[in-house]
Parts: C-alpha cells; structure tokens; sequence
C-alpha cells in the first residue's frame, strides 16, 4: 500500500477520535453559562448604542474631511 492510502485501521482510529473529540465538546458544553434574557436584552441595547455612537463619528469624521477637500479644490 501506498503511504497516503486508507485501509480500515485508519479509518477506525479516525471514527474512534471524532467520537472521543465530539465526546469532549458535549462535556465543553455543558459547562457554558448562558446569559439570562434580562442580560442578553443589556447587552444587544449597549451594542446597539455603540454603533450609533460610532457611526455618528465616522459620519462626522467624513464630513470634515470632505468639507477640507472641497476648501483645497475650490
């Protein structure tokens, strides 16, 4: 057999090592701690507000650099 060919070993420990790293996600994720509604609702309305508040300084930001080149090209 060729180095890169498969025969049924390598498949099995393939099988055997998925199953082992799915097995650990499972045991990972039970450990996650979800955020309650009233957390999860704080935390959308501060993300929300910063991108307004950054949007407002981009917006602020393009509107003095266009307002200087159009005082340089007029």
């Amino acid at each position: 057999m060729t180095e890169g060919s498969w025969d049924m070993s390598n498949v099995k420990q393939i099988i055997q090592s998925l199953g082992a790293y799915l097995g650990d996600v499972g045991i990972e994720f039970k450990k996650i701690s979800w955020p309650d509604r009233q957390e999860l609702v704080d935390s959308t309305v501060v993300v929300i507000t910063f991108i307004v508040i950054l949007a407002v300084v981009v917006l602020c930001c393009d509107k003095t650099i266009m307002f200087f080149l159009q005082l340089i090209h007029a």
